[in-house]
């Protein structure tokens, strides 16, 4: 009898555990790693949706993250906010994407550094049932249910136009731009260069560099075209990392006179344009871009419509305006 008793012990503490085990299994959780090698843990009872970014070397994606945040906790909802160190990683970004959808995610919010590259991982998120909201870059494919993004051809035509009546209409100028791969560097680009074409038959487009968003490579871009063509009186650096580089070669070579156009904000940049160093630049409205990314993320999930993209705006800022109640809210340090 004794040896029953303790066998139908044994058998009863096993199933306990069994049952704890399959427990313990069967919850969801759901971990990402961000760049700094730290893991956090996302909760099963809360919508989760990652977002990837093109990188994180920049203050813009900082101020992107604050504001995906910001939306994360209005709406009640678990994000994951990472991205490669520099905007040249298009194969890391790739992996996390990759790992981002082995999580099984309600919803996925991504900034392609690559669109072809990315588009295979895409198509398993929609065959999967999984919404994608491409944001900043966005994604150049229909996948997307929406888009929330700055109209970058129309924000580049107006740096362009401002570049125009800075050297009297006339003149040679250069790009230096961040890539040619993702829809931002395409449409700064060409926003700027068609808009040049158009309107401005004397001024002349020399040379259209593609520095990585890296400002040490876009400085020795930057001064590499300069010495092909001395009499260059334009810079339009179409990233915050661009610009600065375009700015560093400026000054290393002494030659103040170029007017430089950039985009997007940072310290060194406000600090260059308070100075008048440089000339000016486009803002976007970063924090509105994260937010407005996790907000149609959620609206898509509950299916709700959503517009196919949405216009998170954008401003010129100079050293006249960088004060401005309207404009100083959209610049980040």
């Amino acid at each position: 009898m004794l040896k029953r008793t303790k066998k139908f012990a044994v058998a009863s503490s096993l199933v306990l555990l069994s049952a704890i085990l399959l427990s313990a299994c069967s919850s969801t959780t759901k971990t990402a790693t961000s760049t700094s090698g730290t893991t956090t843990t996302v909760k099963s009872d809360k919508i989760y949706i990652p977002v990837i970014s093109k990188g994180f070397q920049h203050q813009f994606w900082q101020a992107v993250k604050q504001g995906a945040e910001k939306a994360a906790k209005e709406f009640n909802v678990e994000i994951t906010f990472e991205g490669p160190e520099t905007e040249t990683q298009v194969d890391k970004q790739i992996e996390m994407l990759q790992a981002a959808l082995g999580k099984k995610p309600q919803a996925i919010a991504f900034a392609a550094l690559d669109s072809k590259a990315a588009t295979p991982l895409l198509e398993k998120a929609k065959a999967s049932k999984i919404p994608v909201i491409g944001f900043d870059s966005g994604v150049d494919s229909d996948i997307p249910v929406t888009t929330a993004a700055t109209d970058n051809k129309a924000a580049a035509a107006l740096a362009a136009d401002k570049m125009a009546a800075l050297i009297g209409n006339e003149g040679e100028i250069a790009l230096v731009v961040h890539d040619q791969t993702s829809r931002t560097g395409i449409d700064r680009r060409d926003g700027f260069t068609n808009q040049i074409k158009a309107k401005y038959p004397n001024i002349k487009i020399v040379d259209t560099q593609y520095g990585g968003g890296d400002q040490l490579k876009s400085t020795d871009l930057a001064k590499a075209i300069v010495q092909a063509h001395p009499n260059i009186k334009g810079f339009f650096g179409a990233n915050e990392g661009s610009a600065i580089g375009v700015l560093n070669a400026v000054s290393e070579l002494k030659k103040d006179k170029i007017v430089v156009i950039g985009y997007d904000s940072g310290k060194q940049q406000m600090d260059a344009i308070r100075s008048g160093k440089m000339a000016g630049a486009i803002t976007q409205d970063p924090i509105g871009i994260g937010y407005w990314s996790v907000k149609a993320a959620v609206q898509a999930i509950k299916g709700e419509t959503v517009a196919k993209n949405i216009d998170t705006g954008f401003h010129w800022y100079d050293k006249t305006n960088i004060d401005a109640a309207d404009i100083k809210p959209l610049l980040y340090e």
